[in-house]
């Protein structure tokens, strides 16, 4: 059972013996170097890189649905970098728009 279920995903047409297995495998860094500066304080954190990492996490999530073959590794892997950049940016807003609004409530 196990063995033909692992036959099966190695003769894939997006299984380990092509690119559209290894590429988005490799994206996986980038969705983990993001989880990674959940740590670093939100005025390090760059807008531009993280509306690029929303964006292109959001397209290929859904060019991954409709290619054939589906490519679910690819979609997983964009799902978490849209996630991820998504996050950011909500602490990156939060920091310079909101965290203002607070401080001068808290002078008052």
């Amino acid at each position: 059972m196990a063995a033909s279920k692992l036959q099966a995903l190695w003769n894939h047409p997006a299984g380990p013996k092509t690119i559209h297995f290894w590429a988005p495998t490799f994206k996986w860094g980038i969705s983990i170097a993001n989880v990674a500066d959940f740590s670093k304080p939100p005025e390090k954190l760059s807008y531009p890189q993280q509306i690029a990492v929303t964006a292109t996490g959001l397209i290929w999530s859904r060019y991954s649905t409709v290619i054939t073959p589906k490519n679910w590794n690819l979609f997983s892997v964009n799902v978490a970098m849209a996630a991820t950049g998504i996050y950011q940016l909500t602490r990156k807003l939060q920091h310079d728009y909101f965290s203002e609004a607070d401080a001068k409530v808290a002078k008052e």
